[in-house]
């Protein structure tokens, strides 16, 4: 089992970048591909970015490729979403979780995942 908990969410405006982390606990973190997922109220948890398990290969959602990069360090057993130009629209919560080994690593869907953060609030203003 592994625990995962998220920070570095917050209020930005349209044009601002941030970046968000995401620390793991518990059985061995390298043996996981780590994720981010992101739900706006209303909507479904839908996919953004992926990262193999030993940080070679990276997978977008097609909405944030070229502004956003994920990456990890398994020495510090957590991973990172670095989010620049941020626009209104990727207004959402976001949320790390962790997979041994997703069916699709750029499309995957969220009810492949065992474990999950509590999720971290990005607001992003016109």
């Amino acid at each position: 089992q592994v625990q995962l908990v998220e920070s570095g969410g917050g209020l930005v405006q349209a044009g601002d970048s941030l970046r968000l982390s995401c620390a793991a606990s518990g059985r061995a973190f390298s043996a996981y591909a780590m994720s981010w997922f992101r739900q706006a109220p209303g909507k479904e948890r839908d996919f953004v970015a992926t990262v193999s398990w030993n940080g070679e290969d990276t997978y977008y959602a097609d909405s944030v490729k070229g502004r956003f990069g994920i990456s990890r360090d398994n020495t510090e057993d957590t991973v990172w979403l670095q989010m620049n130009s941020l626009k209104p629209e990727d207004t959402a919560v976001y949320y790390c979780a962790a997979e041994v080994a997703p069916a699709d690593y750029d499309n995957p869907q969220a009810t492949e995942y065992a474990y999950w953060g509590q999720g971290t609030q990005v607001t992003v203003s016109s």
